[in-house]
């Protein structure tokens, strides 16, 4: 499932990188739960919970069903 998830955030990639920040994929638990690092402008960004929620975790759960959550670490 790790490789289909780093498919699914090099996809998100650019537009992240285009406002000048990034996000890392630290481990997928067998449990679906995936756990990220926003970096760069996106670590600090008042949006960043925003980002995760409604932009990374959607786009992984729409790909990979398995997926139960996103977390930042």
């Amino acid at each position: 499932m790790r490789e289909r998830v780093e498919e699914v955030l090099e996809l998100l990639r650019p537009s992240l990188q285009a406002d000048g920040g990034d996000v890392e994929l630290i481990d997928v638990t067998e449990d679906g739960i995936v756990k990220v690092r926003l970096t760069g402008a996106c670590g600090g960004c008042p949006f960043a919970t925003l980002t995760l929620k409604e932009g990374i975790e959607r786009a992984i759960k729409e790909e990979i069903p398995e997926v139960k959550e996103v977390i930042a670490v």
